[in-house]
Order: C-alpha cells, then sequence, then structure tokens
C-alpha cells in the first residue's frame, strides 16, 4: 500500500497555521477531514468568503459563519459609510442595498432634516456644487502645501530656520522632493499616453479595412491572420490589436488615461490652480460647509473605485443586513482633510455604525482636524476602518507617512481606539502571501485581509473578480465589523476592534519583502502587524458571542 503522504504534509501545515491564534476560546476545529484536498485549480469569484480548514483557502470564513453561526438567525440592519469616490447608486445589486435618509423629502429643495444637506437622501458629494456639477481633478496634498508655504520657504536657507518653523520646513522640504519626482513622472507619462493612444489609433485604422466595426476579439483577429497568412504588416497590427483587447486597452481606457496623464500637469500639479473653483468654499476654513450635492454618481464612468468598494462591502452581507451610504470626497489627486473630517462628521450624525475609508495619502495639511474628527467618531462608538496603502513600505520607518491615521502627528500615540488600519494577503500560502504592495507595520497596521481578486461591482450594472490592494481589504473588514455590529449591537466600536484582531487567524510563514540592499528579504507573516493576522469572520462571531 503506498501512503499519500502529500495529504499528511497538507494536514499538519493547515493544522499549525490554524493552531496559531493566541486567543483562548474555541477558534477554528484544527480537525481535517477525508474530504480535505489541495486546491490545484482556485475559483476566483468570492474565495475570500472561504475556510482555511474546509476548503484550505485563506479566506474569511464568512461561508461558514453563515452555515454555522447564523443559519436560524437574522440581523439588524447596519450602516456603512463608503468615503470615496462616487457610487453607482443605481446598479442593480446596490440600489436595494443603498442607505435612505428617511427624514428627508427627496428633491423638495428644502433641508428637512435640518443637518446641513439639502435633499441627501443617499448620501452626499463633497466635490460638488448645488448646480449639479462634480469636481473630476483636484490638486496632490503636496501641491496644496507648496501653494501655502512657498511664500514663507523658498527663498530661505535652512540656517534662517528658527525652532519655531522646524517641523513646517522639514514637511515643506519634504513635499518639494515629492513634488519634483512627481513632476518627472508626469513628463513621462504624457509621452506614454500619446504613444499608447497614435498606435491604439493607427491600429484600428489599420484594421478598418477589414472590419465592418470594431466589435471584433481576439479569435476574429487570429483567423484574419489565417486568411492572410504572408500579409507581415497586417499580422503587426493583429498583434498589436490582440495585445490590447487582452489588457483591457479599449479606446475609452485610453482616452481616460491620456486625458487623467494631461491633467495631472495642468491641474493636479499646477500651483496656481485652483481645484475649489467648482466647489466654491475656502478649503482653510472648516466652518465653511454650504458646498457640495446629492448627485452621487454623475462621473462613475470615470471613476469606479467606490462602486467596486460599496460592492465589497455589502457582498459580505449575505442577509442584506449592511446597507450602504455614500459619501464623496475622492477625484483624481489627493483628498482635502477638510472633506475627510466632513464626511467623517456626516456619517456620525446621520447613523453610520462603520465607516470605510479605502485611501490614504502622504501629507496632510490640518491633521489636527483629521484626529479631532476620529476621536469625534470615537465618542459616537462609531468604528473607522481605514487602508494602509499600496506602496509596499514598512509604516512603523518614519520615512513616510499614511493619512488619515489614528496615530497623532504631534505626540507618540494613538488618538482613539475605534481605528483599524489593515493590510493586504493574498490567495495562496506561500512567501507573497502579503501581497507586493502592500503596506506594512508592527505599530502602524493592525490586521490583515484579503486583498487580491476580490469580486465586486463596476458602474452600469457590471462585475469584476479583479479588485485589490489593501482598497478591498479594508472594505472586507468593514464589512466584517458591519455583520458583528448587525449580530451584537451593544457592542462598542472599541469592542468590535478587539474581536477582529483577537480572532484573526495567525500565519506562521515568512513571507517576501525585498529592499534595495536584500532582494531576497523574508519576514514572518505574523510580524507585519499589531495582531500579526488575517481576519477571519468565523472566529469574530464565536468571540462576539463571548462578549
Amino acid at each position: 500500500m503506498i501512503r499519500n503522504y502529500s495529504f499528511y504534509l497538507l494536514f499538519f501545515y493547515i493544522l499549525f497555521i490554524a493552531c496559531k491564534s493566541s486567543v483562548n476560546y474555541t477558534v477554528i476545529s484544527p480537525q481535517i477531514n477525508n474530504s480535505v484536498k489541495k486546491n490545484s485549480k482556485i475559483d476566483l469569484r468570492n474565495w475570500h468568503f472561504k475556510d482555511i480548514i474546509n476548503d484550505t483557502i485563506p479566506g474569511i470564513s464568512l461561508e461558514r459563519v453563515y452555515d454555522e453561526l447564523l443559519r436560524n438567525k437574522s440581523g439588524k440592519e447596519v450602516v456603512v459609510a463608503v468615503i470615496d469616490m462616487e457610487v453607482d447608486i443605481d446598479h442593480k445589486f446596490l440600489k436595494e442595498r443603498i442607505w435612505t435618509n428617511v427624514k428627508e423629502i427627496a428633491n423638495n429643495n428644502i433641508d428637512d432634516d435640518q443637518n446641513g444637506y439639502i435633499d441627501d437622501i443617499h448620501g452626499w458629494n463633497f466635490l460638488g456644487n448645488s448646480s449639479g456639477n462634480n469636481n473630476r481633478f483636484v490638486n496632490y496634498e503636496y501641491t496644496r502645501i507648496l501653494k501655502k508655504l512657498n511664500p514663507k520657504f523658498q527663498n530661505i536657507k535652512v540656517t534662517d530656520i528658527n525652532s519655531k518653523d522646524s517641523l513646517s520646513y522639514i514637511i515643506y522640504k519634504k513635499a518639494l522632493e515629492a513634488y519634483d519626482n512627481r513632476v518627472i513622472f508626469a513628463k513621462k507619462d504624457v509621452k506614454y499616453a500619446n504613444m499608447i493612444s497614435n498606435s491604439v489609433y493607427e491600429t484600428k485604422k489599420a484594421l478598418s479595412d477589414y472590419f465592418i466595426d470594431s466589435t471584433y476579439s481576439i479569435k476574429d483577429l487570429d483567423s484574419l491572420k489565417q486568411i492572410y497568412p504572408e500579409n507581415k504588416e497586417l499580422h503587426k497590427y493583429i498583434k498589436k490589436q490582440s495585445g490590447f483587447i487582452k489588457y483591457g486597452f479599449t479606446e475609452d481606457y485610453v482616452n481616460n488615461y491620456k486625458l487623467k496623464a494631461e491633467e495631472r500637469i495642468d491641474k493636479l500639479l499646477n500651483l496656481e490652480y485652483n481645484d475649489r473653483i467648482i466647489q466654491g468654499d475656502n478649503p482653510n476654513d472648516i466652518l465653511d460647509i454650504n458646498y457640495g450635492n446629492n448627485n452621487m454618481n454623475g462621473h462613475v464612468n470615470f471613476f469606479d473605485h467606490g462602486t467596486k468598494m460599496a460592492g465589497i462591502i455589502a457582498n459580505i452581507s449575505l442577509k442584506d443586513e449592511i446597507k450602504i451610504m455614500p459619501l464623496s470626497i475622492s477625484a483624481f489627486g489627493d483628498e482635502h482633510d477638510k472633506d475627510i473630517v466632513l464626511a467623517i462628521k456626516y456619517a456620525v450624525d446621520n447613523g453610520a455604525n462603520v465607516i470605510n475609508m479605502s485611501f490614504a495619502k502622504e501629507f496632510s495639511l490640518y491633521p489636527k482636524w483629521i484626529e479631532e474628527a476620529i476621536i469625534y467618531a470615537d465618542k459616537n462608538n462609531v468604528l473607522i476602518v481605514n487602508s494602509a496603502s499600496n506602496d509596499g513600505i514598512d509604516l512603523d520607518k518614519g520615512l513616510t507617512y499614511s493619512f488619515p491615521n489614528d496615530h497623532s502627528y504631534f505626540e507618540d500615540s494613538e488618538v482613539s481606539n475605534n481605528y483599524i488600519k489593515v493590510g493586504s494577503s493574498g490567495v495562496i500560502l506561500n512567501n507573497k502571501f502579503k501581497l507586493r504592495y502592500s503596506n506594512y507595520g508592527k505599530k502602524e497596521v493592525d490586521i490583515f485581509a484579503p486583498g487580491k481578486n476580490i469580486y465586486t461591482t463596476l458602474p452600469n450594472n457590471s462585475y469584476t473578480n479583479t479588485a485589490g490592494g489593501t482598497s478591498s481589504a479594508s472594505a472586507i473588514t468593514s464589512g466584517v465589523a458591519a455583520l458583528i455590529y448587525s449580530y451584537y449591537p451593544n457592542l462598542t466600536a472599541y469592542q468590535v476592534k478587539k474581536i477582529i484582531m483577537d480572532s484573526g487567524l495567525e500565519y506562521n510563514i515568512d513571507v517576501s519583502i525585498p529592499s534595495e540592499e536584500y532582494k531576497a528579504k523574508t519576514i514572518p507573516f505574523n510580524q507585519l502587524s499589531k495582531s500579526g493576522k488575517v481576519i477571519n469572520a468565523y472566529n469574530a462571531f464565536l468571540l462576539a458571542d463571548k462578549y
């Protein structure tokens, strides 16, 4: 009899990693039966719902929660504020899952609930004005910093800086370096965008003699190649167009790419450009709040990130326990601190239980405003979940900073107990389990969650399974947090945060964190975050029940 040693190796491997959880309650059962097998081919649609024991896939065990713990239960409706880009609130999957402000009467041009926002039926767009126009292009934050500090520091010597201005000067010099580097990239990107645009146009024109329209597929192109086997010039264009189709280089995609490349120079990096000309407010005055509109999906075809995040969060709710509150603050460029603050306050004041912020930036003009908003949410028992961002760096080293953040910019301490910063993990348990681009940090990052090939919504009733990054990991974590609130509504924000961090699974494997000096550098995965774990919904519900 030949023994199946590969099965036993798999058994002990999963047993080992599953038992690493340090919480003192019954975790996912380490017992593995004969139905467990290697995954030679993983179905990427909702893989993140899977269970490491039952499916040998390092997901969040969401299906197991519903199958074993929530089968005969119903939860309370929970609201998750999605502070992000615009959201396609008319999407067939999202439409019935969008929060409605029942205190407001639609389209009567009256602030019925007197919250300062007229006709805010399904949230608010802080990028717009009362005429319904919404901003698409805004400055980078380091552009804004240079605008503000150039008059003070542009022609000054470092020896002339007094101690009072030393921190501002350090921020200024760092912003100037980031700005100069981005200008170099932006000029190259414009050249690349023009090259791609010209190539797409030239290829389309060359193939127009052979097709009635441009709806042909790669298979059609291969057939054309067989019809004209000697036409090398045609083969060149067929090869180009096949590549464009394969990688999604549609005419709309290329035109948008070219527009963004050009506007990066004309607006995002333009020190003379007023990026609040549409809103008409003063971004430096936190009390000037009379701007924005209720046009939640005016540019969703141009910006799909908010729709993706809303879909990921709503999809966690298999019994429709979660409602999405869209709050738009993100355009092409960096979010304004003022908009972040007002969106957080709107979410808190209008009944959100969880706030998802799948964005980050390296600089902040008004970090104190952000801290005060986080504290406000904490005092009102609202959990905030934020992505760690996608630079592939250790946030603990102080070489960069990720805003917004509950770690005070002014003191070495956290300002609240309601904030979770999330890194992203992958599908396969190997040295690439920490996704290459995910930031990490034993102090700064709280936990990891799946962040690759996440199935979700796209504008115009479409779907994708290519969403990824720490944005998706943050959205998944927000969804799980909301689900916990739904079935255990008396928990505090701090308790939900602690449950999520304590109940994760600790994978004791070495993962790659290459540096310029040492490309093969690795580190134990459990050293990448404060908890050292990946979020696990099944364990979280077991622990929540004990609370």
